[in-house]
């Protein structure tokens, strides 16, 4: 992992961009790597647009900006599509992954990204509902995440839920979270 990954999630504050952010970089630090994670905020309200960026690599990173050429896109809801150039930026060989409800030839058209681009869907705020009874579609993602890019390995994120999430939720919400991270990575669809 020489290479520098760079992720920038799109989100809405609520949903828990920064949380995944930060879950991905602690996980690939588990594993040696060096990390990044920061948010970028806007209005501070619920649903207001935000930004979050990871940088993964196995040598130290010495950048310190924002990330504007991604090789990974998430996106958290896909209301945002109609508002925000999401894949702006995004590398030619750059994998975007989309909660949403759309197939991914359907987000993929509406996307706009060229036939290079990998483009992942999975409906993470139902995955969400159905484990953790909110729409807070993070924990999922970040499962879909694990399986379409590898950047963290599914099972190591699990752990670091436990460890992240054991200092304060129950372990009902703790196991409800760990089921969206499985589902996610058995429903994502890939285009």
């Amino acid at each position: 992992m020489s290479q520098l990954i760079e992720i920038r999630w799109h989100a809405r504050a609520g949903q828990g961009a920064v949380t995944a952010a930060k879950l991905v970089a602690d996980t690939a630090l588990m594993d040696g790597a060096y990390v990044q994670a920061m948010p970028e905020y806007g209005p501070e309200r619920t649903g207001a647009p935000l930004k979050a960026y990871t940088r993964v690599c196995s040598e130290p990173i010495e950048v310190h900006n924002n990330i504007t050429n991604p090789g990974i896109v998430v996106v958290l809801d896909d209301t945002l599509l109609d508002t925000v150039d999401v894949a702006e930026g995004i590398a030619d060989d750059g994998v975007v992954i989309l909660n949403t409800e759309l197939s991914a030839p359907e987000a993929r058209a509406k996307l706009g990204v060229a036939d290079t681009v990998k483009v992942a869907v999975v409906d993470a705020s139902g995955i969400a509902l159905d484990t953790i009874k909110r729409d807070i579609p993070n924990t999922p993602i970040v499962g879909a995440l694990s399986k379409v890019t590898g950047v963290v390995p599914v099972d190591q994120v699990k752990e670091r839920l436990r460890i992240t999430f054991g200092k304060k939720f129950s372990q009902e919400m703790i196991d409800a979270n760990l089921s969206s991270v499985d589902r996610a990575y058995e429903e994502v669809v890939c285009a």
